[in-house]
């Protein structure tokens, strides 16, 4: 999968699996193929479509599309890619934000 991301001038590969957590990259693309087992993804933030990905299947998402992981089997494996520009620039989302902020035990209520 890495060949064919770096033939078509997607490179910074990476392999691992997807946050649990809606996260997404504010200035630039990135493309998720699915090397190994099955998992259940949503993107488009928290109110956005799920789908179940499994091994073979590949998603690009435009910059600052909302994503997270919401079931994945053991051996879920993602070969993630970028294409060449600015840097991946990860970035939660508000609402996961404001929710880390509250359950913050240093916080006083």
């Amino acid at each position: 999968m890495e060949d064919l991301f770096e033939a078509n001038s997607w490179g910074d590969t990476w392999r691992d699996g997807i946050y649990s957590y809606v996260h997404y990259h504010s200035r630039i693309h990135e493309v998720l193929g699915i090397a190994r087992g099955k998992g259940r993804v949503r993107f488009g933030g928290n109110k956005g479509r799920i789908f179940t990905l499994k091994a073979g299947d590949v998603a690009i998402l435009p910059a600052g599309t909302g994503h997270q992981c919401l079931f994945a089997e053991e051996d879920f494996l993602v070969v993630g890619a970028y294409p060449p520009g600015p840097t991946t620039n990860a970035r939660r989302s508000r609402i996961g934000r404001a929710r880390r902020r509250a359950l913050d035990p240093r916080r006083s209520i």
